[in-house]
């Protein structure tokens, strides 16, 4: 299970993941889905969790917070590990020090 999947605060407010279906650039992506999406949805029901497949894209990771502010950060032949890496240091970057 992800590190953070059972800690995402309440100030996130969607989490958005772009990827191609087929490319070895979105490999870690698709494998951190099939592995860890059920146990992020299960911990954080109400958290909008998007999975955006389109072909020839690099893959992203979008994370919107309250008050509409958004970060992302780039995905691309990240290990599933790294990628559950990124989105827990990207999911932090704006929540650091809140409540």
């Amino acid at each position: 299970m992800s590190s953070f999947a059972k800690q995402i605060p309440k100030s996130v407010k969607e989490v958005r993941l772009h990827f191609c279906q087929t490319s070895g650039h979105s490999a870690g992506v698709r494998k951190f889905i099939q592995s860890t999406y059920p146990s992020i949805k299960s911990s954080n029901p109400d958290l909008k969790f998007l999975i955006r497949e389109a072909s020839d894209i690099s893959p992203r990771a979008f994370v919107r917070f309250e008050r509409g502010a958004e970060s992302q950060t780039p995905l691309a032949d990240l290990s599933e590990s790294q990628v559950s890496t990124e989105l827990g240091r990207l999911i932090n970057s704006q929540t650091v020090g809140k409540a």
